[in-house]
């Protein structure tokens, strides 16, 4: 990304940008031509050359994966309707690069160290105020104060901030920041561009997470915890004519055969598949429409580095080299998964021939040694593993437990509800290891830095190197696209090295939805943005 991003966009060219983003992405694969592969599959949702006029009204029924934490942009949780509710001041395309959507541009003059955000004039939140440029200053500020926030790593680069006028927030940086304006378009876990209403923050204080104002789509109408939260249609919305639907209903349905199920036997529309084994099944059935990108990241686990066993290189590497991939593959994949040995894709302009060498392959005898070593030195070798308590997580757990007692290394596994794991277990970094989906995601900033650099939001293992740090933040800064891929492939490289996680497969996290869904546009992560969204019924 350069220092500049297209400088105006009206509303109906957003909506066509969008239009053109989701038929960019419409990768259709049938499932004989997989092989043991799982390709791109309408990764940035539907085609609307081909989906037909879109139809006015109707309730469309999800299933999530958890219960929504909270609708705080502070709060770090995973939450599927936020998005419904907030929208976002800029939006990815499918390369990565931000570009306007409730913002109208975001520019610097000075080479990456102001940058100066124009709204769109006429955007108001759902209680009638409007989105001005104090509104994003009070809510990027909110990030700025608690350091708890995920957003909080991408204000560190702020110096100061200011409202121009009524409709321009200015940022002065600390340094060139080339990335800054990705923040503001990552969604709502994570990124700077979901705006709460300052009047609602006035009213509601802390308990702003269990009533929402945004400038989305959609208005929280209902939301009983663990059953169902009902969304209706924002009258006011920004974009003209939108959103098509009535309203969106969301079920927390934790349990991946559940949730499958639902789809399968149309008590819901589409639900957000977080595993492979979702995925596999979606693509094999001609009645359902999946929408997948592997994009960057990967599944994994997690190694604590703060503590025996695994602060010692020797025990990391005896993990990765003691899981036998084609066992796993067969037994927890159905043969069809893709490798992983890195953080990114073999198919990414981030890995090179020297990263991909430098991963461990699977040697069980030289797994066995180093436990050996290990152990004759006094080490302990009983660990302990966390993972969630889904079916597959559960199956994988009693895989890995069987292949580590193999090469002398006893695992002992505790399992816990998603919500509960995702939003408390991993982050107490009370672990030996954890198993985990990283991916896909859509860009390497800021997950790179989430997951390597010290003290980032997801790195939940407490890995440190200067030099890891160094090679993240030069490549977040940098302005020159050459430049900043070097520096991703040394951070590839530097990561396969140190042995940061064991990665064993691509990530695998999807949407799916029955035909009559029309009008989806995603982020590979699986942030949706409803106002397209349609029922052909």
């Amino acid at each position: 990304m350069g220092t500049r991003i297209r400088t105006s966009v009206t509303a109906t060219a957003a909506v066509a940008c969008l239009a053109l983003l989701a038929a960019c992405g419409a990768i259709g694969v049938a499932p004989s031509e997989q092989g043991d592969r799982i390709v791109a599959t309408n990764p940035y949702g539907g085609n609307p050359a081909t989906e037909g006029e879109p139809k006015r009204g109707g309730t469309l029924v999800m299933g999530t994966d958890r219960e929504v934490v909270s609708f705080d942009t502070t709060v770090q949780n995973a939450n599927q309707a936020a998005m419904a509710v907030y929208d976002s001041l800029l939006k990815l395309t499918p390369d990565g690069t931000p570009e306007p959507y409730m913002a109208e541009s975001m520019e610097s003059p000075d080479n990456g160290v102001t940058w100066r955000l124009a709204l769109r004039p006429g955007v108001m939140f759902s209680d009638g105020t409007p989105l001005d440029a104090n509104a994003v200053i009070v809510n990027v500020q909110r990030h700025v104060d608690k350091v708890s926030s995920p957003g909080h790593l991408y204000t560190e680069p702020i110096a100061s901030m200011r409202a121009v006028d009524p409709l321009t927030a200015e940022f002065t940086l600390k340094r060139p920041f080339g990335q800054f304006p990705t923040a503001f378009a990552l969604g709502f876990n994570g990124g700077l561009g979901a705006i709460i209403s300052p009047a609602a923050l006035q009213q509601y204080g802390d308990d702003i997470g269990s009533h929402p104002v945004g400038a989305g789509p959609f208005v929280l109408s209902e939301w009983t915890r663990d059953s169902r939260m009902v969304l209706n249609r924002n009258p006011n919305y920004w974009q003209a004519g939108m959103p098509y639907l009535d309203a969106l209903e969301f079920r927390p349905l934790p349990d991946t055969e559940t949730r499958y199920a639902s789809i399968e036997n149309g008590d819901v529309d589409l639900i957000f598949g977080g595993y492979h084994t979702e995925l596999v099944r979606g693509l094999d059935n001609p009645n359902l429409t999946v929408y997948y990108g592997p994009g960057h990241g990967a599944e994994w686990v997690y190694f604590n580095h703060t503590r025996p066993p695994f602060d010692d290189h020797r025990m990391r590497e005896a993990v990765v080299r003691g899981i036998d991939l084609d066992a796993l593959a067969a037994t927890q994949f159905r043969n069809r998964m893709t490798r992983a040995d890195g953080y990114f894709g073999s198919d990414s302009e981030y890995q090179t021939p020297e990263a991909a060498a430098a991963w461990p392959a699977t040697d069980i005898e030289r797994a066995k040694q180093l436990v050996e070593e290990y152990k004759a030195e006094g080490g302990n070798t009983t660990v302990s593993l966390k993972t969630s308590n889904a079916p597959n997580r559960v199956a994988f757990a009693e895989f890995l437990q069987a292949q580590m007692a193999v090469i002398g290394i006893t695992v002992q596994p505790e399992f816990y509800d998603l919500a509960q794991f995702a939003g408390t277990v991993v982050q107490s970094r009370d672990f030996d290891l954890a198993s985990f989906v990283g991916g896909p995601v859509d860009t390497p900033y800021p997950s790179a830095s989430n997951i390597f650099r010290t003290g980032g939001n997801a790195n939940y293992g407490g890995y440190s190197n200067p030099q890891m740090d160094a090679l993240l933040d030069q490549a977040a800064t940098t302005t020159d696209e050459a430049e900043r891929t070097r520096l991703y492939q040394q951070v590839q490289l530097l990561s396969n090295q140190d042995l940061v996680d064991a990665w064993y497969s691509r990530g695998y996290l999807s949407t799916i939805a029955k035909p009559e869904v029309k009008g989806v546009v995603r982020y590979l992560n699986r942030t949706h943005f409803y106002a397209t969204t349609w029922l052909d019924r």
